[in-house]
């Protein structure tokens, strides 16, 4: 596993496909207090970038900065080959789609209702995006489930409905915060396969926020790790493992490998001032 200093160019199998975001000096405070500092990361077009890194380092916080909900204090950030920070106070918000931790879909709404909320609240054609959302309940494991309210859903397919609704809102760049970091490990590791098929047909450009190295092996082409707060780019690894993936992998000698190096990166990480290596 080749690991890079606060870079992602070095992955060898994107090097024909476009960059579609760029991050570079990136950096956002609260108070006087910096969360994340001089962050510089690449995402091309239909790759999978997993962000790990210590609690409390900034990796919300970013997602939050790309996609509009907190302004960065300096940086530049260009999506699609256009720069909107800074942009002369120019919105990024609907620029890219975004999955909180939580799966936040509305108690009072149907899955049907709550995958087409986007559609709603920018007035864009909502009786199209019901027609996909119906197209797309079998592939997302809710077939028969439209017309039901969250609180019948398990765990797993209430994270399926509100990626349905992440994907409906029409973005090719899909920012997903822990999205199965609430769920048990038997459900969790079902939904990391289902997501790698599902990433496999749509082909969206991820960067996804986990505290779990094996699922960021399982799933990413591009594994980045931030340093503790104030949080940076501490080191970029492309995954060296062949595709298509399955759980079986996890006890194969190169993803053993490539997990400790990363696990090793993160205890860096993890050590008090001052104390010895």
């Amino acid at each position: 596993m080749t690991i890079s200093k606060q870079t992602t160019e070095d992955a060898p199998h994107r090097a024909a496909a476009a960059v579609q975001l760029a991050v570079a000096g990136l950096t956002v405070s609260f108070d006087g207090v910096t969360a994340v500092r001089n962050v510089n990361l690449t995402v091309h077009q239909g790759e999978f970038v997993a962000l790990l890194g210590p609690s409390g380092c900034g990796k919300s916080t970013l997602l939050n900065a790309i996609a509009g909900l907190v302004e960065p204090e300096a940086g530049t950030l260009r999506l699609d080959g256009e720069t909107v920070v800074p942009a002369n106070g120019a919105s990024r918000l609907g620029r890219v789609a975004y999955m909180p931790q939580r799966d936040a879909l509305l108690p009072w709404r149907t899955v049907l209702e709550n995958a087409t909320l986007s559609a709603e609240v920018h007035r864009s054609g909502r009786a199209a995006a019901l027609e996909r959302a119906r197209e797309l309940l079998p592939r997302f494991g809710l077939e028969g489930f439209g017309g039901h309210y969250p609180a019948a859903l398990s765990g797993g397919m209430r994270q399926r409905a509100a990626f349905l609704r992440t994907v409906l809102t029409d973005r090719e760049v899909l920012l997903l915060d822990e999205p199965f970091g609430a769920l048990d490990a038997l459900t969790r590791r079902t939904m990391q396969e289902w997501l790698l098929d599902l990433w496999n047909d749509l082909g969206h450009t991820i960067l996804m926020v986990t505290h779990d190295v094996e699922e960021a092996l399982l799933l990413a082409d591009t594994v980045a790790v931030m340093t503790a707060r104030p949080g940076t780019l501490k080191a970029v690894a492309p995954v060296e493992l062949p595709r298509p993936r399955t759980a079986d992998m996890t006890a194969d000698q190169g993803f053993i490998e490539q997990k400790s190096q990363l696990l090793a990166l993160l205890r860096e990480e993890l050590r008090e001032p001052g104390s010895a290596p």
